[in-house]
């Protein structure tokens, strides 16, 4: 397995490894600058997670440029369908909006 970034279907490439925050505290921002600096250039997270606006905050401060970082999140299960998945990429976006 490479470490370097693989191609989604899509023909986008992804960084191989990332930060995830799952079940990380809400004050994650400290461990998701100090990633940024260290290296990672994904971060995976979702509004379940209850720290989206403070991921969106680290990368908002971070001397990284923002087409460098992956971010992604999920989308819950009751959030599926176009209007429903829609919402919930606004609802996402404002926690990481440059």
């Amino acid at each position: 397995m490479t470490n370097g970034p693989f191609p989604l279907n899509n023909g986008v490439r992804i960084p191989a490894l990332g930060l995830g925050v799952l079940q990380s505290p809400p004050e994650v921002t400290a461990a998701v600058t100090e990633a940024l600096r260290v290296g990672y250039r994904r971060v995976d997270t979702a509004a379940a997670f209850g720290n989206e606006p403070q991921a969106g905050e680290a990368l908002r401060d971070t001397d990284v440029a923002r087409d460098d970082v992956f971010l992604e999140t999920k989308v819950w299960i009751n959030d599926h369908g176009e209007d429903a998945t829609a919402h919930a990429f606004e609802k996402a976006s404002r926690g990481v909006s440059p």
